[in-house]
């Protein structure tokens, strides 16, 4: 009996040993940006989530091998909004990124697999991966002149007095759907100064758009050889929509297009690029382009929309410009009580709704600046991600770019499924949330080094819909760390909080539904007057993921950092400061809901030397090596390096793009 019972305590003991130990699965390289390369790798076993990835990487050619940030471990994480039928369940993989590369360079990553449990197969993958460069022109393509139809001065030949006529060789009324001499790989239009303002109205409209306004493009270019239509540089290009055309361009059919230095207004929707389950484009380039009177700038909600580039473009929309109004009314709780409070001036109207939306992958948004939109930038909410990893939301960086007065967020990356990467970006007078994850499908969605400015109604990140894989670096946050919904799998690095006495609100309140979510070396500035600043809910004790999860069942109150930290395990290093620890930055002005008076270009977020937040921080491998001093700073902004260009890079510092 003893020898059966002993031979059943080692099978069981076995079946947990196997249970425990990792096997790897299928390894994914994902699309290449040009500063950031992702992976994926599949695994099963670890049933005791103590399985890791190290990561390292250099330069082909060389012997050194750098440390990067390891993979994230997900599995198990529920997302779920029950009123959208929203239900998915995170698969059992590592992802992550090597963040802040070069160019046009050819990296060697390694990706070692450990586990004390064992590994069960290859522990070790090496992996060769080239980053994109920016898209250029090909050679030897033709050059088409376009001119406006009553242009009367000289013509360079070949030349066109109508966009679709040189693109396609269409004529006029039904004439104008002709294709006869499309335009090939790698050719140029050079577009000529003046106004295009088609007639849809007009059966033999000058410029061959009738009926709709719209111009509607399928030619196909090639990575090597794209499409390019361009000003001339000879004086101002615009495209006019009238203020009566829905969609200006439809390019969903057109791959590998480039638009430079023109200047689209009064459309609805100026770049279609496209429609979910329907089709859409890859590898557009809208670069150096100004965008005014505008519903939305550029769309695509297709998910085999691929490599899109938009840099350098100043996107202006139709929002009220001088008040900070959002679309809803805020709900606020006083003594206890749920009451709504209505905003003075009324519920913003959808004029003007995303800057710039895209799904697929492989997509950069950079150096933008936008202002007068609903969102600013956004990843399409897509819903559970496909079944096919190609068609999945991932490898989308979005960076450097200058977000003014937005109606609802500054950015969402709500949709995306892993590497989603927000970074360096600056936003300043949003109404509802700063950056947001509603939700993120895994991760890691990467959220570092943004600066985030006067928000009005909720919190300066909004993980909603339980989102999972959320990696939460550098950032500079003025406003109230307020979520209502529970997120999972979490961790926050080097990050300043900073509350601006807004009544009744405390300066956190979150609930982490996984236990393995970690805070620390974060700093906060406590809302003064409120007697819990911290409000935090986790899972009950000995569990890893408690969905169920609520702040009055689950919720503790803490007066101060110390208090929660003692309770929680949680920020150990965090700190506690206030404004001075900037070199110049007070408080946004409390009168939310009068005339807009913060301008990006106003403030300064530079730390000042000697403060709470400076040599606070932990090192971050990819993200903050360069740092100075004794360890890296808390914050966007490290003291002594030079600040981040915000916004196109062709604008001059100090100018006010959105007045």
């Amino acid at each position: 009996m003893r020898v059966i019972l002993t031979a059943f305590v080692f099978a069981l003991a076995s079946l947990a040993t196997a249970q425990d130990a990792v096997t790897p699965g299928a390894f994914r390289v994902e699309p290449p940006t040009l500063l950031n390369l992702g992976f994926e790798w599949d695994i099963a076993g670890d049933a005791n989530r103590n399985a890791t990835v190290a990561v390292e990487f250099r330069e082909a050619g060389t012997e050194k091998w750098r440390p990067a940030l390891p993979l994230l471990r997900m599995g198990g994480e529920h997302i779920f909004r029950a009123s959208a039928y929203l239900g998915y369940t995170v698969p059992d993989r590592f992802a992550g990124s090597i963040l802040n590369l070069k160019p046009e360079t050819e990296y060697e990553c390694r990706f070692t697999l450990a586990d004390a449990d064992g590994v069960q197969g290859e522990a070790v993958k090496t992996v060769k991966v080239r980053t994109r460069g920016e898209p250029k022109e090909g050679a030897g393509g033709r050059v088409l002149h376009l001119y406006p139809p009553n242009y009367e001065g000289k013509r360079e030949e070949p030349s066109a007095g109508r966009l679709m006529e040189a693109y396609q060789g269409a004529f006029i009324g039904d004439w104008s759907v002709l294709a006869e001499r499309k335009v090939k790989p790698g050719d140029v239009v050079l577009v000529h100064a003046g106004r295009y303002l088609a007639n849809p109205l007009s059966y033999v409209d000058p410029h061959g758009v009738p009926f709709d306004g719209t111009y509607l493009l399928t030619a196909k270019g090639t990575a090597e050889r794209p499409i390019v239509i361009k000003a001339a540089g000879d004086g101002e290009v615009i495209f006019d929509g009238g203020g009566t055309t829905h969609t200006l361009f439809n390019v969903m059919a057109a791959d590998h297009h480039i638009f430079e230095d023109i200047t689209f207004q009064n459309a609805d929707i100026v770049f279609q690029a496209g429609l979910r389950d329907v089709a859409g484009c890859t590898g557009l380039v809208v670069r150096r382009c100004r965008f005014e009177n505008v519903g939305m700038g550029i769309s695509t909600q297709f998910s085999g929309s691929r490599n899109f580039y938009i840099a350098d473009n100043i996107f202006l929309g139709r929002k009220d410009r001088h008040r900070l109004r959002g679309w809803t009314s805020e709900k606020i709780v006083e003594n206890g009580k749920e009451r709504w409070l209505e905003p003075k001036y009324g519920a913003n109207p959808l004029l003007s709704y995303y800057a710039v939306r895209v799904y697929g992958s492989g997509h950069v948004i950079a150096h933008n600046a936008i202002a007068f939109f609903h969102d600013g930038i956004g990843i399409d909410t897509h819903g559970s991600p496909d079944a096919d990893p190609a068609d999945w939301a991932v490898a989308i960086d979005i960076y450097n770019n200058d977000i003014h007065l937005s109606a609802d967020d500054f950015i969402e990356a709500d949709g995306g499924v892993h590497n989603i990467r927000v970074f360096r970006n600056r936003g300043v007078n949003a109404a509802h949330a700063g950056l947001s994850g509603q939700p993120i499908f895994g991760g890691p969605a990467y959220f570092y080094r943004n600066v985030l400015y006067n928000i009005g109604l909720n919190s300066p990140f909004k993980f909603n819909a339980r989102a999972a894989g959320l990696l939460v670096y550098h950032n500079t946050a003025i406003g109230d760390l307020l979520m209502p919904d529970p997120f999972s799998n979490a961790h926050l690095r080097n990050n300043l909080f900073l509350g601006n006495d807004l009544p009744n609100r405390p300066l956190v309140s979150v609930m982490n539904v996984t236990a393995y979510s970690t805070w620390d070396f974060n700093g906060y500035r406590p809302n003064r007057g409120i007697s819990a600043n911290y409000r935090w809910a986790a899972p009950p004790d000995g569990q890893l993921r408690y969905d169920a999860l609520t702040m009055k069942e689950h919720g503790s109150e803490f007066r101060t950092l110390a208090d929660w930290s003692k309770a929680s395990g949680h920020e150990q290093h965090g700190v506690e400061l206030d404004y001075n620890t900037f070199a110049n930055l007070t408080a946004p002005d409390q009168a939310r809901d009068s005339m807009i008076v913060h301008h990006a270009s106003d403030l300064n977020f530079a730390l000042r030397p000697g403060s709470k937040a400076v040599d606070a921080g932990t090192l971050l491998p990819t993200i903050n090596d360069d740092f100075t001093g004794n360890a890296p700073d808390l914050g966007a902004l490290e003291l002594g390096q030079p600040a981040p260009v915000y916004g196109p890079r062709w604008l001059k510092p100090g100018d006010i793009f959105c007045r």
